[in-house]
Order: structure tokens, then C-alpha cells, then sequence
């Protein structure tokens, strides 16, 4: 297994939600206005701006390999894949995000 496999799983398999992102993408912004709408529990919410890292095409590609795309955001609950950004802020407006949360055992 791979520096980035290693990493991108162990962020996924540690925290309630684990979100891969850009800091310049809107789609990003949508998915982090939706989800910092929740109080998490401690260390249950991981989020990391990928652009600014060396194997950021890495994981992209491993994010591809494991959820059908290497666009960002990739959103994971309870280690499982969510959604993209449209994805997440549709289930914030219809509610079904919270239940989701609530469900994984991610909230306060």
C-alpha cells in the first residue's frame, strides 16, 4: 500500500467525516458551509485543503480509484463515500445530511 492510500485511509477510517478539498473550489465551499452548520464530537470531523500538497495529484487519483471521481470535494461518513459538494448540500437542505451525521455517531 501506497504513502497516499495509507494516508487517505487512515483519515477516512479514524474520523466520523473526512472531507478531501481545495480551498479554491466552490463546490468545497458549499460542502464546508453545510457541514460547519453541525457541532461535532472531538476529532470526529477531519478536513484538508489538498493543493498545497506534494502528492496532491496522488490523491486525487486514489480518490478516483476508490469513489468513481478525482474532483474534490470527496465527502466520507462513517467510512464510507458521501458525495461531492452538490451532493452534500442537497442532503444539508433536505435534511438528510443531520440524519446521516446522527446515524454515523459524528455529532454532539
Amino acid at each position: 500500500m501506497s504513502d497516499v492510500q495509507s494516508f487517505v485511509d487512515e483519515k477516512i477510517g479514524t474520523h466520523k467525516v473526512a472531507v478531501f478539498s481545495k480551498s479554491y473550489c466552490p463546490f468545497c465551499h458549499k460542502a464546508k458551509a453545510a457541514l460547519e452548520s453541525f457541532k461535532f464530537k472531538p476529532n470526529e470531523f477531519f478536513w484538508i485543503e489538498i493543493e498545497d500538497r506534494k502528492d496532491c495529484q496522488e490523491i486525487q487519483d486514489y480518490l478516483l480509484k476508490i469513489t468513481g471521481e478525482r474532483t474534490v470535494p470527496r465527502v466520507f461518513i462513517n467510512g464510507r463515500f458521501f458525495g461531492g459538494g452538490t451532493e452534500t448540500e442537497a442532503a444539508y437542505l433536505d435534511g438528510s445530511l443531520e440524519k446521516t451525521l446522527i446515524a454515523a455517531g459524528a455529532l454532539e
